[in-house]
């Protein structure tokens, strides 16, 4: 994929000022909860503590005072964590102090910092960085905020709606950034970016129809596991137990075949397998005899060659298993359907007939999961912009569905679809604003399964055309379109947006010429199908297009948080709703001074030199008068006394004999 990479970007932001902070020093480099996930999602420890840091601490941790050390706090712009800073200032934790925010801070809490005696004493150095955000791949970036979706769309959630917009505006702002950085943004000969912010609501098909490319597909059909990072559980061969491998941007095979249609994979696969076992002769034939030279060039090429076994493996594992979830359900009958409702065209790209007898049959079908069932409904409805009632309850027969699956029906209407309309509603079917594909010739390559394109792909066709409809896209900032001459006229005070010809509709840059960036937004969860889209454009467009949203949504978690919609919002865990996060108590407590250290005793030369040997030949030390005045006595009960005594000549004598106690030689 050409173009920035959005982690390498954050990379390159996080690392460029660590190491500009008063280089050459050796500093302690403080994180919190927060921003410690940001520097890990892109950065290596190794490579920090390479900038002169000695070690990485929380914040929210107990931590040794080190007033002979520099810190460096690399901080999410919180009203517990500005109270944590406060408790480390009172204490003097450290020497002197360089402040980095991951994003702008609050005005109250920016006050509060600058009327602190303590900060202006200690803090050397405050800034703001802007990297509030999680780049998942090189064109895709998310929030980890999968909140978003209920605050947009929760009845009970409306009071919520414009402080949420407002967050994701600051997180979005340059402006803010441009005030603490005077050489932002930089002189370039690269076109002005441009923004661009929708929400869910602008396409409903995309998240339950069935994509049968790679990423898309495994996120639908396999049981991954999902959070920070991405985990599928596979194993080698039949004999070892599975273990979960990482499917992450560092996995070439991943990165280079993701987008990549499901029936041209496999072959793929196979293929390029047999290349890299070619390239690896020396393990072909482990049963050959084996030369010095031979275990040589085997050992140094088994890491590289066991990291791509292991990785071919996992793709061609998560491959196969995908396929066979495709034919144990189905899809291939389901998504036939599919593609003519969310398309209004069949596979000869004519009006579909008899649509809905096809959805009841396939509703009928015991072999069509219960999921399956309801996406279909959802989309048969979406394609009719709505049914009568009574017809939306004959369908919910057919499907069987659970009661609670036809919540998430009606909750549609949330986001702007119909799902019921009267009798003698005049209102036409589904418009496809976006979407909608002229009549083509049939197509022949068996793609007849991946007829839909997102409308974010119109969308961006449109814009770079300069024909977007500026009614349902308007500019935020015309004027600094025209200051910029976005518009590409050199009067641009009288031509007005409409009739402006925008600089991303120009002709296609040569390339040696810097691309233009674009940004696009998605509020409320985007899909895999939206994200190969954007790097589809990019290549077919010229542009670096980024698509960033709050988080990734898959069918089964879309149809959840539709669901939800319905919900008593105490239910919704909202973190607006939780309680708010405190600085811990340790950090308040008073310090206990360290007890001095216990010394050790040691011995005198005058009293080693009394030391003698006992009649037992044991070292003894004199309490009173000299060692020759006194001689050691050893305890003896009455009774045994005589015996004592017996024993004590026999053992003088025997010491005489082997002169013990005398010069003899």
């Amino acid at each position: 994929m050409a173009g920035a990479s959005a982690i390498s970007i954050q990379q390159k932001v996080i690392l460029d000022t660590i190491y500009k902070v008063d280089h050459g020093e050796w500093k302690v480099l403080i994180l919190d909860d927060g921003s410690q996930k940001l520097v890990n999602g892109v950065v290596r420890e190794d490579d920090i503590l390479e900038l002169n840091i000695t070690h990485i601490e929380r914040i929210e941790e107990r931590r040794p005072a080190n007033k002979e050390m520099d810190a460096v706090y690399l901080l999410s712009p919180l009203p517990h964590i500005v109270d944590c800073v406060m408790a480390d200032l009172e204490r003097q934790r450290y020497r002197r102090t360089f402040l980095i925010w991951t994003s702008v801070l609050r005005p109250d809490l920016q006050i509060r910092l600058d009327k602190s005696g303590m900060a202006r004493q200690h803090i050397v150095q405050a800034s703001v960085l802007n990297i509030d955000y999680y780049p998942r791949e090189s064109h895709l970036i998310t929030f980890r905020d999968p909140w978003s979706f209920p605050t947009l769309y929760h009845p009970a959630c409306n009071h919520l709606v414009r402080q949420h917009l407002d967050e994701l505006a600051q997180k979005l702002q340059l402006d803010h950034y441009a005030q603490y950085n005077n050489d932002f943004p930089p002189p370039s000969p690269r076109p002005r970016g441009l923004l661009v912010i929708t929400d869910r609501s602008l396409d409903l098909f995309a998240p339950v129809l069935h994509e049968f490319t790679y990423q898309a597909m495994i996120h639908d059909l396999l049981p991954l596991t999902e959070g920070d990072k991405i985990f599928y559980k596979a194993s080698l061969n039949q004999s070892q137990p599975g273990k979960d491998q990482e499917i992450s941007e560092k996995d070439s095979i991943w990165v280079k075949y993701r987008h990549l249609h499901m029936k041209d994979l496999l072959d793929q696969l196979v293929q390029d397998f047999n290349a890299f076992k070619a390239q690896n002769p020396q393990f072909a034939n482990s049963e050959d005899p084996a030369t010095i030279n031979g275990i040589k060039d085997m050992l140094a090429g088994l890491p590289k060659f066991q990291e791509g076994k292991e990785a071919y493996s996992l793709h061609l594992t998560m491959t196969q298993d995908a396929m066979t979830v495709f034919q144990e359900q189905r899809l291939a009958d389901v998504a036939s359907v599919e593609q003519s409702l969310a398309t209004g065209l069949d596979e000869d790209y004519k009006k579909p007939k008899n649509l809905a007898d096809q959805v009841v049959r396939l509703l009928d079908d015991d072999a069509v999961l219960f999921p399956d069932r309801l996406r279909l409904v959802i989309q048969y409805l979406l394609y009719r912009d709505g049914l009568l009632p009574t017809d939306v309850q004959k369908l919910l027969l057919h499907a069987r569905l659970p009661s609670q699956d036809s919540e998430v029906i009606y909750n549609l209407e949330h986001l702007g679809a119909h799902i019921t309309r009267v009798l003698k509603d005049a209102r036409p079917g589904a418009q496809y604003q976006f979407g909608k594909k002229e009549a083509q010739p049939p197509p022949t390559d068996g793609s007849g399964l991946s007829r839909f394109d997102p409308a974010l792909k119109v969308v961006l066709e449109e814009l770079s055309r300069g024909t977007l409809d500026q009614t349902i896209f308007p500019f935020t900032k015309p004027h600094l379109g025209a200051a910029d001459g976005l518009m590409g006229q050199d009067n641009v005070s009288q031509a007005s947006l409409r009739s402006a010809k925008p600089t991303w509709a120009r002709t296609r840059p040569s390339a040696s010429e810097p691309k233009q960036r674009i940004l696009v937004f998605m509020a409320g969860g985007a899909t895999y199908s939206e994200s190969r889209t954007c790097y589809e454009a990019s290549q077919s467009l010229n542009k670096d297009i980024y698509l960033a949203t709050s988080h990734m949504l898959t069918p089964s978690l879309y149809l959840r948080q539709v669901s939800d919609l319905s919900v008593d919002r105490r239910r919704l865990d909202l973190p607006s709703d939780r309680p708010k996060p405190r600085a811990p108590d340790h950090l308040f407590e008073k310090e206990v001074p360290p007890s001095p250290p216990v010394k050790p005793l040691e011995p005198s030369l005058d009293k080693m030199q009394k030391l003698r040997l006992n009649e037992e030949g044991l070292l003894s030390m004199p309490t009173n008068g000299s060692a020759q005045d006194r001689k050691p006595t050893l305890p003896a009960s009455p009774s045994s006394s005589g015996r004592l005594a017996k024993d004590k000549g026999k053992d003088g004598e025997k010491k005489k004999k082997h002169h013990f106690f005398s010069s003899k030689r």
